[in-house]
């Protein structure tokens, strides 16, 4: 008897665990649970899921179709995002919850309760939005600010402002098909092309104003206004015109703005954007898009089927309007230095080396900033893309061989780690290698002085001084320096600018590298605003402030980066470049200011005997006891048989004395 109870006893046991297990894992899902999991799903905008998580008895709506629809009407024009649910309370199946949802005009916040009955939600009319009724509709009201902020120049020049103009569009439902693009191309000078591209935007409906074109004036008596105006779904509207007054000449700082294009409106969601806004495209405009297209404001409404506003959800006023951006740019200088090189190949760079201020930032051939605004068909921008001297394309932002102009700098490490004695006369060579394992290769002059010292080979740009100190100075002592000028660095600058470089990626450096380093060859490419700024070193006590275009306080970037001694020896160097009648600079020398400079012409080719190869122009000069600290680089590409770095000593006269006269 005692073995059959204790029998009944163990199977009692395994029921009862077996029972408890089942009760564990059969419980169900909490009604926290249950109302975490809904919001979820709104977050991810799973409006079915949703819709099936319903206790349909409550659902007020016929189908799934239509509360799905309901929802992504909604929530889609609210722009809701950020969506936030606290549980606050739960009591006999009912779950009491605050929402947060931010969206175009502000957060609304709102508490709600429900019921949950079997892990389905009692549906209320809450869960959709705050005080929501049916024949309810969500009103969004956005204000956008009337007017872009202006870009001006130092001296509150305006580079770039807004003034009236007329925006010619089409309404999708009233036109007759595509029937007559052909003749709205003719009257407003694009293409067919260009109009069934915008026309096939996502976000289009029957009744959406597409701009097509913007004009800066147009008369009743006009031929576009008279003839486009008959054709059905034509519409034109007085808009706001962006203008940029010195169009070519400042482009490549400037930038444009153009209409918002469907992607625009989907990455700049919820920030006011709509079908009528611009945005910038490139340069300061778009760099300081927001600041100069200021804060939008806005309110979301209930409102009844008359439009009648039941309540406000939510609110919010403008914070900051547009705000005008003064440039650090002179832009006479800059309009100086345009007519100068506006039929070459070239960038310039003029700073203030006790600064760091941009005075003027030039690329040429360029392009009409005006143009873009108003509308390119698509065969001037093909034009434009195709045209071999790419006038899109920003020469300060790219990196070049620096050539001769890279001297000075070698000649400041060889004194920093005491290689170089400037006194020291090398010997004249027009022609040298290291040893017959060059084979046939030697490092070449057009000018080997005597005495072949620092000073000499500065002056007179000696390749073979520079290449022997190199080489002497090594590889350690070369590159460490070169990391030191933050050569290969971001440059800190508020117009993207590409890295300048001292070799390239897994290079093997050998003693004819590091020669051709010295005299600025090698693998060394140069960005011209980092350049500048490296030479500003030279006026500036050894040290160098960060390049920039916006006027808000220097910053010092690297701090003395060479010593007084140093700094001595190669400013008196470049000095005699210009001072000295054989001089490389001499033609721009001053009698009333002491000016500093280098010259250098580097070599594009392919081999050392390559005669057919290209020419770099460089020239970079310095004030050096103005009262209007200035140092201008140039670099003009192509300039064999026209001068080498000659013409573009004779192309900088003229902006510097009218900098100087000041």
């Amino acid at each position: 008897m005692e073995i059959k109870k204790k029998y009944i006893i163990g199977i009692s046991v395994c029921v009862l665990l077996i029972v408890s297990v089942f009760f564990i894992f059969n419980q169900g899902k909490s009604n926290e649970q249950v109302i975490t999991e809904y919001f979820e799903f709104l977050k991810k905008k799973d409006y079915k899921q949703m819709y099936q998580m319903l206790d349909q008895k409550t659902v007020y709506t016929p189908t799934q179709k239509y509360f799905v629809e309901k929802y992504k009407e909604i929530y889609d024009d609210i722009g809701a995002n950020n969506i936030q649910v606290k549980i606050l309370d739960e009591k006999n199946d009912i779950v009491k919850y605050q929402i947060s949802i931010d969206t175009v005009a502000g957060i609304i916040e709102y508490k709600n309760k429900i019921g949950i009955r079997n892990e389905q939600i009692q549906f209320n009319n809450n869960l959709i939005m705050k005080d929501y009724k049916d024949g309810c509709k969500i009103k969004v009201t956005t204000y956008n600010p009337e007017k872009r902020g202006r870009i001006l120049d130092r001296n509150g020049e305006v580079l770039a402002e807004d003034e009236k103009g007329y925006s010619v569009g089409l309404v999708k439902g009233k036109l007759n098909g595509e029937n007559d693009y052909g003749q709205i191309a003719q009257y407003l000078e694009t293409d067919v092309e260009t109009i069934q591209k915008k026309m096939s935007a996502s976000w289009i409906n029957d009744d959406s104003f597409v701009p097509i074109k913007t004009v800066s004036e147009i008369t009743k008596n006009g031929l576009i206004y008279n003839g486009i105006l008959n054709i059905k779904g034509v519409k034109i509207s007085t808009v706001s015109i962006r203008t940029y007054p010195y169009d070519k000449v400042a482009s490549h700082i400037i930038g444009y703005v153009q209409n918002v294009n469907s992607e625009d409106l989907k990455k700049h969601k919820n920030e006011g954007y709509n079908s009528t806004s611009v945005i910038g495209r490139s340069g300061i405009e778009a760099v300081y898009e927001k600041q100069l297209r200021g804060s939008s404001s806005g309110k979301i409404d209930l409102v009844n089927k008359n439009d009648k506003v039941i309540e406000n959800l939510c609110a919010i006023e403008i914070d900051e309007g547009p705000q005008d951006i003064t440039l650090t740019i002179d832009i006479d200088l800059q309009q100086s230095l345009y007519n100068e090189y506006q039929n070459d190949k070239s960038a310039s760079v003029a700073i203030n080396p006790k600064t760091g201020e941009v005075l003027a930032l030039v690329s040429t051939p360029s392009y009409s900033n005006n143009d873009f605004v108003l509308g390119l068909s698509t065969d001037k921008w093909d034009a434009l893309n195709n045209d071999v001297h790419q006038p899109l394309m920003s020469r300060y932002k790219q990196t070049y061989i620096p050539g001769s102009s890279m001297k000075p700098i070698t000649a400041a490490i060889g004194l920093e780690t005491k290689i170089i004695d400037p006194d020291k006369d090398l010997g004249a060579k027009d022609k040298w290698q290291k040893d017959s394992s060059w084979g046939n290769y030697y490092v070449t002059t057009l000018h080997a002085p005597s005495p072949n010292n620092l000073k000499n080979a500065i002056t007179y740009s000696d390749n073979v001084y520079f290449a022997r100190s190199a080489l002497s100075i090594g590889k350690e002592n070369l590159f460490k320096y070169y990391k030191n000028l933050k050569i290969g660095e971001k440059i800190p600058f508020e117009l993207a600018l590409n890295r300048s470089q001292y070799i390239n990626k897994n290079q093997k450096v050998n003693d004819q590298f590091i020669a051709d380093s010295g005299y600025g060859q090698g693998q060394i490419l140069m960005n011209p605003v980092q350049l500048a700024s490296i030479y500003s070193a030279f006026v500036n006590n050894g040290s160098i402030y960060s390049p920039h275009l916006v006027k808000k306080g220097e910053r010092m970037w690297m701090q003395r980066v060479f010593s007084d001694k140093t700094i001595k020896t190669i400013k008196e160097d470049l000095i005699n470049v210009i001072a000295d009648e054989n001089g490389t600079g001499h033609s721009i020398f001053h009698d009333n200011v002491i000016l500093a400079g280098k010259t250098g012409t580097a070599e594009i080719k392919q081999s050392q005997s390559d005669t057919t190869g290209k020419e770099l122009g460089w020239f970079i000069v310095m004030t050096t006891d103005s009262k209007q600290p200035i140092l201008i680089t140039t670099l003009v590409e192509d300039v064999k048989d026209r001068g080498g770095s000659g013409y573009v000593v004779e192309h900088t006269k003229t902006p510097l004395d009218l900098y100087l006269s000041k």
